[in-house]
């Protein structure tokens, strides 16, 4: 496993999830450090005509201060992000966050595909992308991009996702550095330290 490298090197963390993404984030947000230096971007799919609820849930279950993303707005190291319903997250140079209101992407709106590419170019190798459960397409080519940027690839096991499509979009595309249960992934995020410069903004 690459905890070393987690630990010294990786400044950001993008998750995406859909169908069963709740009750997954569930296990894994919990298990952050609070003396995590790593950002975490996080698209989940919602219904578009609401606003999501999504930060204020995980801010009662998470050691690290959680909140909607909000264009233009600097990111801040040991923060975690959820795109808003109806928004397109992506990072910019800076870093900071950009929302959008282009076109849908595999029918949604934030798209994991678009965050994760956006964040890729931003962070390279300094990156860990995380596919979990979901019900479409959305996130693989994504998550081929986190790859071919140097950065840490992970997709949860298929047989324990709610919703198998979409991590299996994602390993028929581009074999992952690993596959694990999602409490594994968890002892994976709980690596997440500051033990290292490279864990400072890029």
């Amino acid at each position: 496993m690459e905890e070393a490298r987690l630990r010294r090197e990786i400044n950001a963390v993008v998750i995406g999830a859909s169908a069963g993404g709740v009750q997954a984030l569930s296990v894994l947000l919990p298990a952050l450090p609070a003396n995590s230096a790593a950002a975490l971007f996080i698209v989940v799919h919602l219904p578009r005509d609401r606003p999501s609820l999504l930060a204020e849930i995980f801010a009662r279950k998470c050691l690290l201060d959680v909140r909607e993303a909000q264009d233009k707005e600097p990111v801040v190291p040991g923060t975690v992000y959820f795109a808003p319903s109806n928004y397109h997250l992506l990072l910019d140079e800076g870093p900071q966050l950009a929302l959008s209101v282009d076109p849908l992407v595999h029918n949604s709106r934030p798209s994991i595909d678009v965050l994760f590419e956006s964040a890729a170019e931003v962070y390279r190798n300094r990156l860990l992308g995380i596919i979990l459960t979901g019900a479409n397409e959305d996130g693989a080519e994504g998550l081929a991009a986190v790859h071919d940027s140097g950065g840490i690839t992970v997709i949860q096991e298929p047989e324990t996702a709610q919703s198998p499509q979409m991590v299996m979009s994602a390993l028929r595309l581009r074999p992952p550095d690993h596959v694990l249960a999602l409490d594994r992934i968890a002892a994976l995020l709980s690596t997440l330290g500051t033990a290292g410069p490279m864990l400072q903004r890029p």
